[in-house]
């Protein structure tokens, strides 16, 4: 089961010329025949203003450390990939329950459901 964990993933860059291994949320469980899954962009940069689908985790909410991230980050669940499983580098940790209750409550938001 793959939703909700922290995973390193190569994520490409916004122009498509490259990509880096960095943090990522699985937003789906595995997909079809060739397993794919939605991820979502960590970034241990937070953004000069942030947007609603934006989730700030800091690391000194009691919760953080299951993430496996090692500094506060920001979720930025506006940059999403859809990538194989056979990228996924490796499971850092998991969501808590509270982080992914407010992760489905923006992308509610997001996509108007």
């Amino acid at each position: 089961m793959l939703k909700s964990k922290v995973v390193l993933v190569p994520f490409p860059f916004d122009d498509l010329s490259s990509d880096k291994v960095r943090p990522a949320v699985c937003l789906t469980d595995a997909i079809g025949l060739h397993s794919h899954v939605v991820l979502a962009f960590v970034s241990s940069r937070s953004p000069d203003e942030s947007l609603e689908t934006d989730l700030s985790m800091d690391w000194r909410d009691p919760d953080f450390p299951a993430t496996g991230l090692r500094v506060s980050s920001t979720l930025r669940l506006h940059r999403l990939v859809t990538v194989s499983t056979t990228l996924i580098r490796r499971e850092l940790g998991t969501l808590p329950a509270v982080m992914q209750a407010r992760v489905n409550e923006r992308l509610r938001k997001l996509f108007g459901l």
